[in-house]
């Protein structure tokens, strides 16, 4: 009898999300290109389970109903490609290959094209939550052949996360659309926890809070609406762990040095092509980056000062502080993700529902967090709003919360630690509340040097003007071009005008 789904690539996430398959009741075949590795999953976590082993891909292919449904769980780049390019010959019209890898959006779409050309059916899903929620239900952003999101729709819903509104899946859109969503995912992990690092640091090095004062704050906080979330959870565990050699804390003995794999880097990328500000996750990204830094630091301490001051406030009140000051920036690095992906889904024709996407992130994946039902409700409301921030609720909560915010950041400033999450969180509300921004300036100093041109707020048009030709006596008169101008000149005005229009 043949099995309903196959899974190639046997590392921890591929065994895990082919174990929720079969717990789901579809009978999963394997491939590794490694037999000691199918061999082993199948000798421990899969005895006794609907499980076939293969040990070829024609074997495999063979073993599948069809039309054949398979996940592939390898290293994304050249080793989805080449898997592909295995499957294919042997494949028949309408077989569907899923890439449930960290895969770069660009080349699922590719992919996409590619293969849909060749009368088969592809899906890019992201898969969010890491190995327990892989096994026990991840959040499963799918993106691709609509047609093929229909066919594994039994399975998928079964083996994703469940929370009150349903499965934490939904299809997200054509071509990269499922791999864009979880790497904007990604880019919002990295702000989320950035933030959690700063809040850290402030509460440590502040107030002087010690391990057991430090899982007692952060507990508590995973109790309100505001910071209830799987990262604030596992941060509360984590300050728990004793180190049993030393008997410190095993968190003060991890090297300050974070690493990444790339897919917050990409957001970072396409924010810039997509020209939207994402500046709490470009801080969270260069944080890492500075962290690698390790050696220049330890050197640079000994040379460089910072200030003296000492904390000699109210504890408790400052504590509080932080907490407002954490959920105020977290407010704004989720609506920067959320404009990053409003922006994309019109440039690639993604369509996103940012409501579902909202909703799907609420079980199984690593940024989980109740209030992550505040902003699916916000555009399920205004499914056009233009910013998280403009939302009544948060909007009145982030304006009742800023006072702490700002003193947080004051503090740090006086007490020389560095917040940059925190700082851009603020940087990026303070820009986005203020009518009239400097670069009016930066305006004129482009049009000096480079005649680039600007726009005027007294009059429609485009205007260079002779800035070289000044004298007290005579002021030079801005000049309107008109379309008979030359192409480099015209062409920096579309782009303006398009970014006026928008």
């Amino acid at each position: 009898m043949a099995q309903s789904f196959g899974v190639i690539g046997l590392a921890v996430m591929g065994e895990n999300l082919a174990l929720n398959v079969e717990r789901n009741g579809f009978p999963v075949s394997v491939y590794n290109r490694s037999r000691e590795k199918t061999d082993a999953f199948m000798e421990q976590r899969a005895q006794g389970k609907n499980v076939v082993a293969t040990y070829t891909i024609a074997e495999f292919v063979a073993s599948l109903e069809r039309p054949r449904k398979i996940l592939i769980m390898v290293k994304a780049g050249a080793p989805v490609d080449a898997v592909i390019d295995q499957l294919t010959p042997l494949l028949d019209e309408g077989d569907i290959m899923i890439d449930g890898g960290n895969s770069l959006f660009s080349d699922t779409a590719r992919r996409a094209r590619h293969l849909e050309e060749a009368k088969f059916t592809f899906i890019g899903m992201g898969v969010s939550g890491g190995e327990e929620g892989a096994l026990n239900g991840p959040s499963l952003m799918p993106g691709g052949t609509k047609k093929a999101y229909e066919y594994l729709e039994p399975i998928l819903t079964k083996i994703a996360a469940q929370v009150d509104d349903g499965a934490c899946v939904t299809y997200i859109g054509p071509g990269g659309a499922g791999h864009y969503v979880k790497m904007v995912h990604n880019g919002i992990e990295y702000g989320d926890m950035q933030l959690i690092a700063e809040a850290y640091d402030l509460l440590k090095n502040i107030v002087g809070l010690n391990h057991e004062e430090l899982h007692e704050v952060f507990t508590e906080w995973n109790t309100t609406d505001e910071l209830n979330s799987y990262l604030i959870e596992i941060t509360a565990d984590i300050f728990k762990r004793i180190d049993p050699d030393t008997g410190l804390p095993i968190v003060e003995l991890i090297l300050d040095a974070a690493g990444q794999k790339g897919t917050g880097r990409w957001t970072v990328i396409d924010s810039l092509e997509q020209g939207v500000a994402i500046p709490t996750i470009i801080a969270a990204i260069t944080a890492r980056i500075m962290s690698s830094y390790k050696t220049e630091r330890m050197e640079a301490s000994q040379v460089l000062t910072g200030p003296s001051a000492q904390f000699t406030g109210d504890k408790k009140a400052f504590i509080a502080m932080v907490r407002d000051a954490l959920y105020c920036s977290k407010m704004c690095s989720y609506a920067q993700g959320m404009a990053l992906l409003s922006a994309a889904s019109k440039t690639y024709g993604y369509a996103l529902n940012l409501s579902e996407c909202s909703r799907i992130w609420k079980g199984g994946c690593i940024i989980r967090a109740r209030f992550l039902d505040k902003i699916k409700n916000a555009f399920n409301e205004t499914p056009n709003l233009p910013n998280l921030l403009l939302a009544p609720e948060f909007k009145q909560t982030i304006l009742d919360k800023q006072e702490a915010w700002r003193e947080v950041i004051a503090q740090a400033a006086k007490m020389g630690i560095a917040v940059p999450a925190f700082s851009a969180s603020l940087d990026y509300f303070d820009s986005y509340r203020r009518d009239r921004l400097p670069q009016n300036l930066t305006q004129a100093q482009r049009d000096y040097f480079g005649a680039h041109t600007y726009l005027r707020t007294d009059k429609e048009g485009v205007f260079h003007t002779d800035w070289s030709d000044i004298s007290s006596a005579n002021v030079s008169t801005p000049q309107k071009l008109t379309a008979d101008e030359p192409a480099a000149k015209v062409e920096d005005v579309q782009i303006k005008e398009v970014q006026t229009k928008s």
